[in-house]
């Protein structure tokens, strides 16, 4: 099945979010990417699928977080690069690799929009996605291509990011030793 959108609940109970997950599924017909407790007592829904399902599972979800909603997002016309890394799908070749970016927000929802935003506007090759685990709830993005490409895309990722003032912080590396790539390859 094709996804044309992305929909994203993060709520500050761990029970509610459950509860909110079974919402989200019976309202449409939607792709469960993943449920989970995540850092801090928090939990995060993240569903995939058409812009009109998503969109109707997100409003009913949101409804039904009153009282513990942190964050909603739903992105129509997602690049389908973001769903392949959030996914650890994305392959790269050791011997090819040019510069590395990174860049890291307080939040799994500003992350998502910043790489669908890097991944529409720019040449660098978004490879990685991390939603919140392990992380205090933040979420990093691993951009890799030609130095201009990566510069360029850490730039346009950070401006999404920071439209909801969630930038951690963002790192250029030229020439990075193939070992930085290990754990993601």
């Amino acid at each position: 099945m094709k996804h044309d959108a992305i929909g994203l609940l993060e709520v500050s109970s761990i029970a509610r979010g459950y509860e909110i997950l079974d919402v989200v599924l019976k309202a449409a017909d939607v792709e469960l990417m993943s449920a989970r407790s995540i850092c801090s007592g928090k939990f995060m829904v993240v569903v995939a699928g058409q812009v009109s399902e998503v969109q109707a599972a997100i409003a009913q979800g949101s409804e039904s977080a009153k009282g513990v909603l942190i964050e909603e997002l739903v992105i129509p016309n997602i690049h389908p690069d973001v769903f392949l890394a959030i996914g650890g799908s994305i392959n790269l070749n050791p011997e090819d690799m040019g510069a590395l970016g990174v860049l890291e927000t307080f939040s799994v929802a500003s992350i998502v929009e910043a790489a669908d935003a890097a991944a529409k506007t720019s040449d660098g090759k978004l490879f990685r996605v991390h939603l919140a685990m392990a992380v205090g709830g933040k979420g990093f993005l691993m951009i890799n291509g030609d130095l201009s490409s990566v510069r360029a895309s850490i730039d346009v990722a950070t401006s999404a990011a920071a439209k909801r003032g969630m930038v951690v912080s963002k790192v250029v590396i030229a020439s990075p030793r193939k070992e930085l790539f290990k754990e993601y390859i």
